[in-house]
């Protein structure tokens, strides 16, 4: 991975966005900056949407990674519901990152664990354990959506480093 180089990881929600821009240095990965974007929970479906476009858009002008990291869109037979409205926020971030003509990698859940932790099943604490450590964060990163979008940056990280290429 090209020093200098940022990736942004988002972790796509329709009430809640996390998200992490990254950058590698001379000693590896750091941490720029992690959060959340919030949208209105009372406000019809389409004005969160917009909401989630406008917060990515305008983050990705502030930071202008190099790639964008999400986790790919997983669907819980219990819960299709969930994964519907969580692939309508995903959708408008990956507008948002095609406009702004930032490239995109898409990784299982089972992919950013895996990278992260070695275990493709580790839990949240695992993953919020090793980030802070990897990171030498003072503290946990919370809440989980931030967890989930830096764990998502460094899964991305992890690639470019070990040589595989943005497609």
């Amino acid at each position: 991975m090209e020093k200098g180089m940022r990736v942004f990881g988002i972790d796509p929600g329709l009430n809640v966005c996390g998200y992490a821009c990254m950058e590698n240095g001379a000693d590896g990965p750091r941490l720029i900056e992690a959060g959340v974007f919030r949208t209105d929970s009372d406000a019809e479906l389409e004005v969160r949407l917009d909401s989630i476009a406008a917060d990515a858009a305008a983050l990705l002008g502030q930071f202008r990674p190099d790639v964008v990291a999400v986790e790919q869109l997983y669907s819980h037979y219990a819960h299709p519901r969930t994964a519907i409205l969580m692939g309508h926020a995903r959708g408008v971030i990956l507008q948002s990152c095609a406009r702004a003509s930032i490239p995109v990698r898409s990784f299982s859940a089972t992919r950013i664990k895996k990278s992260i932790t070695g275990n493709g099943r580790a839990s949240k604490e695992q993953i919020q354990r090793t980030i802070a450590s990897v990171l030498a964060l003072g503290q946990l990163p919370e809440p989980n959506d931030v967890a989930d979008a830096i764990a998502a940056a460094m899964c991305c990280c992890n690639d470019l480093n070990a040589g595989i290429a943005i497609e």
